[in-house]
């Protein structure tokens, strides 16, 4: 018996919905370049931020539905290093460094480390569930790059930290950190999953609340100090835990187990798109790597 057209119809539309989103991110990462061009390097920013919110849609579509693919997995790093690497990039180059006859190969490094970081990624931790990353991930470099802009715009910047901070050094000096970091094995933890069944889930969704409403409220005040922390704290545990002088063993895959509430692995990220790529074709599911 043949099913009901009404079905086939909306399984096509479910499983074009990752594919769509993460058009969305190409859309914005590219819009966000022009507007670098043209020097809107406030509009410039907040695009790649939205960007990021369109790549992290696109993998929870895919999880959610089941229609995750290797197609999927690959167009999804193809456009992340547009979005998070050339775009923030770019921007940064026409709002600083522009002049300067040699500082485009800051922007070089940076898009080189993206695409090395994204790789990597895809060969060692795509299709595992996991608790922390290995490296910063390239969505968090992306975006605390863009978001500087706005963040040195505000008035807070001007009064406190403007006159004490020589710009282009500082920011030559983050850039290049960024890129060490992304290429580096430094664990970043995985944002917990919230929820209501567990103390920590609820706290997690208590949190996440707070940290969407200044998304929205103040974004130009609260997105890159929070991404800077975020980056900060990696650093930090690593150096108290000593993981710095520690490499994961090259024979195994960089991957953990987080069990969700119920005791089952999940793929819990940033940017939760995970291919199973081992699975034989009838029984692939998940979402698209990072």
């Amino acid at each position: 018996m043949n099913p009901p057209r009404h079905r086939s119809g909306m399984r096509r539309a479910i499983v074009i919905l990752p594919g769509a989103f993460t058009s969305g991110n190409l859309f914005f990462g590219i819009w966000s370049i022009v507007e670098s061009a043209r020097g809107n390097f406030e509009h410039a920013a907040w695009f790649i931020v939205a960007g990021a919110f369109m790549d992290a849609l696109d993998g929870s579509a895919a999880r959610m539905t089941r229609t995750g693919t290797a197609f999927g997995a690959e167009l999804d790093s193809l456009v992340d290093a547009i979005s998070f690497g050339v775009a923030p990039a770019m921007l940064v180059y026409f709002h600083t460094f522009r002049t300067g006859e040699w500082a485009w190969l800051l922007s070089f490094l940076f898009i080189l480390a993206v695409v090395l970081r994204l790789a990597r990624f895809n060969v060692e931790q795509a299709g595992h569930a996991k608790s922390q990353f290995f490296g910063l991930p390239s969505p968090g470099a992306g975006i605390a790059l863009a978001t500087f802009w706005p963040f040195s715009q505000t008035p807070f910047y001007q009064a406190h930290f403007f006159p004490v901070i020589k710009q282009p050094l500082a920011l030559a000096v983050f850039m290049i950190g960024c890129s060490l970091l992304m290429v580096s094995h430094v664990p970043y933890p995985v944002w917990p999953k919230p929820g209501l069944r567990t103390p920590r889930g609820l706290v997690t969704l208590v949190v996440s609340l707070v940290a969407i409403t200044l998304i929205l409220a103040v974004p130009e005040y609260f997105i890159f100090p929070f991404i800077f922390l975020y980056i900060l704290f990696g650093l930090i545990r690593a150096a108290l835990l000593g993981f710095l002088e520690r490499r994961p063993d090259h024979r195994e895959p960089l991957h953990d187990e987080d069990p969700d509430d119920t005791g089952r692995p999940v793929d819990d990220d940033l940017n939760p798109k995970m291919v199973p790529f081992q699975i034989p074709r009838s029984r692939r599911r998940g979402g698209n790597p990072q």
